[in-house]
């Protein structure tokens, strides 16, 4: 284990800090090798509700593909979504 080269200044805002760590290498500043991998099984994504304006005729035809998997219809526009990202 080896001793950090520098010790971290102090920020007076998230911005300064962000600004501060997107100019300098962080393993100046931590010894990385005494780091260990953590879980975190209760973090959620981020969600942002959105208007999307569909026609009639496609808004039911999405229903009734969600209604024949058995899942919300809004959680099958998510999942189609997700699926053409991926490609």
């Amino acid at each position: 284990m080896r001793k950090p080269e520098k010790s971290i200044p102090k920020f007076r805002s998230e911005a300064e800090e962000r600004a501060f760590w997107e100019k300098h290498d962080s393993a100046d500043y931590l010894d990385w090798s005494a780091a260990r991998a953590v879980v975190l099984p209760n973090l959620k994504p981020t969600t942002k509700t959105i208007s999307l304006r569909l026609p009639h005729h496609m808004l039911d035809s999405i229903k009734a593909a969600a209604n024949a998997r058995d899942v919300p219809y809004q959680s099958l526009i998510k999942v189609w979504l997700n699926e053409k990202l991926q490609g």
